[in-house]
Parts: C-alpha cells; sequence; structure tokens
C-alpha cells in the first residue's frame, strides 16, 4: 500500500485522475453561491463589526492559531454551522482512509458530519485548511482534496462534498463531484461584501446540507 506523507495539487490530481474546474463552475457551485446577504441580529451585527474592523486591520499579520480564534471561529458561528441538533461538527478531524491503492491521512481543521458526540459518521464539508499569510506549511488544495478523498470512501455514497480553502484573508470554496473539482472565485474576508457573501455562502450550505445530503 503506497503512502506518501506531502501531497502536491498536481501530484494529487495525477494520481487520482481529478479534473479542475474553474471556468465555467457547475451548476452545483453555482447553486451553492446564489445567496442574498445575510440579515443579522443586534448581537451578529456587533460581532460582524468587530471582525471585520480587526480582520482589515491585523489579517496579514496573524498566526494560524490568531486566524483560527480571533477571526474563522466568528466567522463560523456568524455562518451558523457550528451547532445544530442535525449534525456534529469537529475540529483537527483527523480523516484516514485506503483510497486506490494509497494510504491517506489528513487532519482537517474543521468538520461539519454526520455523527453523535465524538463519533462521525458521515463527513460533508468542510475540511477547511487554514493557513495564514505569514510562514504557511504545506500544500492546503491538497491537504482538502485528500479530506474529500477519504470522504468519498467512509460516506460511500455518490453525493457532492463541499469544502474551503483559506489562506490567510482569501477564501475560495470547492466542491468535489465524483472526480472533478470545482473552485470557485476568491472572495476577500477583508473586503465587507465579500465576508458578508462568505458567511451567505456558509449558511446557505447549512440549508444544502438539511435538504439534500443528510439521510
Amino acid at each position: 500500500m503506497a503512502k506518501k506523507k506531502e501531497w502536491r495539487e498536481g501530484e494529487i490530481v495525477l494520481a487520482f485522475n481529478l479534473t479542475k474546474i474553474i471556468s465555467p463552475i457547475t451548476p452545483t457551485m453555482s447553486e451553492w453561491l446564489t445567496v442574498e446577504m445575510p440579515v443579522f441580529s443586534v448581537v451578529e451585527q456587533s460581532i460582524f463589526d468587530e471582525i471585520y474592523e480587526d480582520g482589515r486591520e491585523y489579517i496579514s499579520t496573524w498566526s494560524e492559531e490568531d486566524l483560527k480564534m480571533k477571526f474563522i471561529s466568528y466567522v463560523l458561528k456568524l455562518g451558523q454551522v457550528l451547532k445544530d441538533k442535525k449534525f456534529v461538527t469537529f475540529f483537527d478531524k483527523k480523516l484516514a482512509a485506503e483510497v486506490q491503492g494509497y494510504s491517506l491521512s489528513v487532519k482537517a481543521d474543521f468538520v461539519i458530519a454526520k455523527g453523535m458526540m465524538d463519533f462521525m459518521q458521515k463527513p460533508y464539508f468542510h475540511f477547511q485548511e487554514y493557513k495564514p499569510d505569514k510562514n504557511p506549511t504545506g500544500d492546503s488544495m491538497a491537504q482538502l482534496l485528500e479530506a474529500f478523498l477519504i470522504a468519498q470512501i467512509i460516506n460511500d455514497d455518490k453525493k457532492p462534498l463541499y469544502g474551503c480553502e483559506v489562506n490567510g484573508a482569501i477564501w475560495k470554496f470547492i466542491i468535489l463531484e465524483n472526480s472533478s473539482y470545482c473552485v470557485s472565485k476568491a472572495f476577500d474576508s477583508a473586503d465587507k461584501n465579500d465576508l458578508l457573501s462568505i458567511i451567505a455562502i456558509l449558511r446557505k450550505f447549512k440549508e444544502i446540507l438539511e435538504t439534500k445530503l443528510l439521510d
């Protein structure tokens, strides 16, 4: 069984015969990105205003842990994907499976899944890879694709998998369908309108999860 510790995006595309789609985006991606701007409560608006100002000023200087704790955790909360009776969430969750003769193993920074307490049955999203602007390590897209391939084996249901790659202020949304992965345009979380769009897209995923993915 072949095992590789660190993949690059191009290597994983060649090894698993994947196809990358950027333009035009797929119908599944178009559906996900078609959103209305979120309507916030008074408390949510206060959180949004604070993280927007902090991010605009400091995001380029933050470490990976700073990025997670001071910004991304609040974005996920505003995106309404941290807590729900219908799904569970995990941070730093290890995923592993044998895929096409390769022993794949990756630690996903954030996962939304079907499960109970600390037990994961089916991962649907995020496999978010948090990479700071300063001193990033690893190929975050390759890590995301590795997590997707593992999830395909675990789920065994042919349903699309959703995720997001974060590099500093830049967010890209990704969907894997069979052997093709579609990558959205870049959203700059230091831009107010883009940050609102990011939150709206996260909320839209929750709707897609509840209506199309959960079984």
